[in-house]
Order: C-alpha cells, then structure tokens, then sequence
C-alpha cells in the first residue's frame, strides 16, 4: 500500500496596484522571537513599473531576493542600484524606500521579501503622501 503525503501552505489574497502585484505567501509567529513574526511576500513588477516610496513599520527589518528580471531600488540617500536575477539587498527598521521599480521597460521582474516585524504591526508598508 502506497503512502502519500501532501503538505499545503495557505493560499493568501493578492493585491494589485498600477501593476504591482504584492502576494503574501507565508506568515508565521517566530517560536523563539516572543512578539515577533516572519511574512514572506512575492512582489511582481509589470515592465516599467514602480512602487510608491514608502517606509515599513518601525519594527521591520527586510531582506530581499529578485527571483526574475532586474529590480531598481534606492533605500534612504543610497545611490540607486540595480539588483539581478539572485542579487538580494536588506532595509534596516525605518528605512525609507524611495525607489523600487522595475528595471525594464520590456520584461517582469519578481522578487521576494521577508520581513520580520512585531506580531502586532497593522500596516507593514506606509506610503509617501504626494
């Protein structure tokens, strides 16, 4: 008799703007963090498109991996980089994201964000006001 075994992760909504897609694809408490969480986002950039500038909760700290195409960023008054297909960049609690966009006008980009934040944060981005 043959045995299966099937794990399944939760299937999270996803929320597009002006071609941005953002997909939370896993949270979780951290056992051994008391009052912190770990959320995994998948980010999908249309070709020339960009985020908002924004900040992350205060208690946020990013690591970041582009999973396809180039990604733009530029993070507080950083010269503004370009990151490739396995390049991963990092945004320290209160950074300001002034640019994250994608680097081509022709092709998507992905990447992929973990962020661990206190458990409680409501809102883990905060856009610029125009």
């Amino acid at each position: 008799m043959a045995l299966s075994l099937f794990i399944t992760l939760p299937v999270f909504a996803a929320s597009t703007v002006l071609g941005e897609k953002v997909t939370l694809v896993f949270d979780h408490t951290l056992p051994n963090a008391p009052g912190k969480s770990m959320k995994v986002q998948v980010v999908e950039y249309a070709p020339g498109v960009s985020s908002i500038p924004h900040t992350h909760a205060a208690s946020a700290f990013i690591y970041a991996t582009v999973l396809e195409g180039a990604v733009r960023s530029k993070i507080n008054d950083n010269p503004e980089q370009v990151y490739h297909a396995g390049e991963n960049f990092f945004e320290l609690p209160g950074d300001h994201h002034r640019v994250s966009a994608n680097a081509s006008d022709t092709e998507s980009a992905r990447l992929l964000a973990v962020l661990v934040a206190n458990t409680n944060e409501q809102s883990l981005v905060i856009n610029d006001k125009e």
